[in-house]
């Protein structure tokens, strides 16, 4: 688990680098396919991707136009001038010896996102390829390579070091997921390796210069960045704290002990020998180029959020919603569903179904929404039937279960006879039947202990099969006890 941090004056810093694969049909450098997940090993490649002799990259255009609109949506400067360099390492995942990034010329630079009113700067977002992946089996004497994943398009987006709590970075690396999925720019899903993360952190005392930062690498998963930087935190506060130095390593995340260890000392700039790639020419992001690409921008988190406000939907809940791309959507097509009802009460309904019975019902059973048969049609329905009063709440959400599995609402009320009764004069002979079964709850209420009341209330409600409307019921049944 990770460890408790030391109470001192010690501050952390960190700053982060996200990597998300870039949502197009062809790798960044050649016409390989990408939609390799779940396919074999080493069966997407082509001879680019191999590094063989005599190859030619060539640069995908819509890589390019996802990063421009990436960078628009991050507030960043995407004009001008822009290069590829090749940045040289060997590592058996490489298979060129190189990687085809950007240096001193990136795609975006100079943006922001802001988080819980606290405005975090994005140094740079710039193109790249991506290496392949080494699988290391347990106990073995050798390492797998898989390259199904080298060439694919990738955004590296860079953070100043404006973060300072592990809370915070969790909540950024949200919004960030949340504005890729929102413009179609990435699926952006961690456990498929779309998302990844490295995060670099130091501590010191508030006044003085930053400490020596230390970079934890390949983090794929929100949780994991959480801890890693909680552990490394409380490991760093403790040397500092007993007199101690920092060395500028690159650590990785051991997912199982819960720490983090060291992988190689820090690499710098001079290590990977940066030149322009001869083969790839500069690109020129011309105003009429860019705002080609703004009139394609689907709507942002910050925009959805707002608009929900509008709606009627409460703060917090507009938070949650606003930033889960899926729930977004979903919400949004179900408020747009033929003869559902404009308010905001109706929204605000909507909303909180989906965020407690049907996220309660979704993580009972591990599933996402999309693997749920649940439509924005039928929840609409659903939730329309209760306001009509033709099903209480308590019967809605025993219907639920069967509603996500793809049962229209209406249909299960009609099959099952669910409608609420109305009819007082049967309420009022359930109301009779109860008082006479329980004449001593009946004088209590009388004698002035009204909350008595509430022991009639569930015996009447159960004659009536949980049909009849409460505030009928409670209505009907203080006229006859006279309150």
């Amino acid at each position: 688990m990770s460890q408790p941090t030391p109470t001192t004056d010690l501050q952390a810093v960190i700053g982060l680098e996200v990597h998300l694969h870039l949502d197009t049909r062809t790798k960044m450098f050649s016409a390989c396919g990408t939609d390799y997940f779940g396919a074999g090993p080493n069966t997407y490649t082509d001879p680019l991707t191999l590094g063989l002799p005599g190859t030619l990259p060539t640069v995908n255009a819509r890589a390019v136009d996802l990063a421009i609109m990436f960078g628009l949506a991050l507030g960043c400067d995407v004009s001008g001038f822009t290069q590829f360099h090749r940045k040289n390492y060997y590592y058996p995942d490489a298979p060129k010896n190189y990687q085809i990034s950007q240096y001193d010329r990136p795609i975006a630079r100079n943006g922001f996102l802001e988080v819980d009113g606290v405005r975090i700067g994005i140094t740079r977002a710039h193109l790249e390829d991506d290496a392949g992946k080494l699988m290391h089996p347990l106990y073995a004497p050798y390492s797998l390579l898989d390259l199904n994943r080298a060439g694919m398009p990738l955004i590296e987006m860079v953070t100043e070091p404006d973060l300072r709590t592990p809370e915070q970075a969790r909540r950024f690396l949200g919004l960030v997921r949340a504005v890729a999925q929102s413009l179609g720019v990435s699926e952006a899903n961690p456990e498929e390796g779309q998302m990844r993360c490295d995060v670099n952190v130091s501590v010191h005392r508030p006044g003085t210069p930053f400490g020596t930062k230390v970079e934890v690498k390949n983090l794929n998963s929100f949780r994991s960045v959480q801890r890693a930087l909680e552990y490394e935190i409380a490991r760093q506060t403790r040397i500092v704290s007993a007199g101690g130095t920092i060395s500028q390593d690159t650590m990785g995340w051991d997912d199982g002990g819960q720490k983090t260890f060291v992988m190689r000392t820090k690499e710098g700039e001079a290590d990977y020998r940066y030149f322009p790639d001869p083969d790839l020419p500069p690109l020129n992001i011309t105003p009429d180029w860019i705002e080609r690409v703004r009139a394609t921008m689907p709507e942002l988190p910050t925009q959805k959020h707002a608009r929900y406000l509008a709606v009627g939907l409460r703060e917090s809940d507009a938070d949650s919603i606003s930033i889960d791309v899926p729930l977004s959507r979903f919400l949004d097509a179900a408020l747009k569903e033929p003869g559902t009802d404009t308010s905001a009460d109706h929204a605000q309904k909507l909303a909180n179904w989906l965020l407690t019975d049907v996220a309660g019902w979704l993580s009972a059973h591990e599933l996402t929404l999309a693997q749920s048969k649940l439509t924005p049609a039928h929840l609409s329905a659903l939730v329309r039937l209760v306001s009509a009063g033709t099903l209480s709440g308590k019967m809605a959400k025993e219907l639920l279960p069967t509603v996500m599995e793809g049962a229209d609402p209406a249909a299960l009320v009609q099959e099952r006879g669910l409608s609420v009764v109305t009819d007082t004069g049967a309420i009022e002979a359930a109301i009779d039947a109860a008082m006479q079964a329980d004449p001593a709850t009946v004088e209590k209420v009388r004698s002035g202990n009204t909350k008595a009341v509430n022991a009639l209330f569930g015996p009447v409600m159960k004659a009536m099969g949980g049909q009849a409307k409460p505030d009928v019921v409670r209505t009907l049944l203080n006229q006859k006890l006279g309150l």
